[in-house]
């Protein structure tokens, strides 16, 4: 029977190269972002069954409906990778307005929350399954001028930490730190420096990998593909 994968901000980037990834491996693909033109892109580069939905994860009542119509559709997923996540511009912290602050958190740590919320249920039903949230070298570090990623990525780690320790029997909560990977946020934060990282097709081979030997042991770990 084949598995199912789920994961939020699947347009591009980290998310998409995963969902091509284990679709090539033969999973069943589950998908979310705002882009809805992308997300028709992807679908012709999926050779199993998928369903990709335009989905705000910080809109509560639009993750409930996801989550209600993957299981419908596709099933229970057995790996949810809450990848969907910003970057503020470079800025000082006093230079970065109330509003984009809050929307890095309420995307990168609150598009988490919605999504765990939705599908832990049903996952906890099924006795297994694997909480993917993805958090970065900024979630044990800090750097200038992006003080609002760091704070939602130190969040992460801290969410994923108390998860494990109400998650389920069978089932596991874990932080990914993908690595540094040339992305469209990286390219925002290192500029033209970005092209001499790992690409996220490349990167996705060896993540799948990690993804899929993931299990009840290595719950409220920190996990680097």
């Amino acid at each position: 029977m084949n598995k199912l994968v789920c994961i939020s901000g699947c347009s591009r980037g980290l998310g998409r190269a995963l969902a091509v990834e284990f679709s090539v491996r033969g999973w069943h693909v589950a998908g979310a972002a705002r882009n809805s033109e992308a997300l028709d892109q992807l679908k012709q580069f999926l050779a199993t069954d998928h369903y990709l939905q335009t989905v705000d994860v910080t809109n509560p009542a639009q993750v409930d409906t996801f989550s209600s119509e993957v299981i419908d559709k596709l099933g229970c997923p057995d790996l949810l990778v809450n990848n969907a996540g910003i970057i503020n511009g470079n800025a000082k912290i006093v230079d970065v307005s109330p509003e984009e602050f809050s929307q890095v958190l309420s995307t990168n740590l609150g598009g988490i929350h919605n999504m765990i919320r939705s599908f832990l249920p049903a996952m906890g039903g099924n006795g297994k399954g694997v909480i993917v949230n993805f958090s970065s070298y900024w979630g044990k570090s800090a750097a200038p001028e992006v003080g609002p990623y760091c704070a939602s990525k130190w969040g992460v780690e801290g969410l994923t930490q108390s998860l494990a320790q109400e998650i389920p029997p069978g089932l596991s909560a874990v932080a990914l730190n993908p690595g540094i990977i040339n992305t469209d946020m990286l390219r925002s934060c290192f500029g033209e420096q970005a092209a001499s990282y790992e690409t996220p097709d490349t990167w996705a081979v060896k993540a799948a990998d990690c993804l899929i030997g993931l299990g009840p042991s290595d719950n409220g770990e920190t996990i680097i593909p």
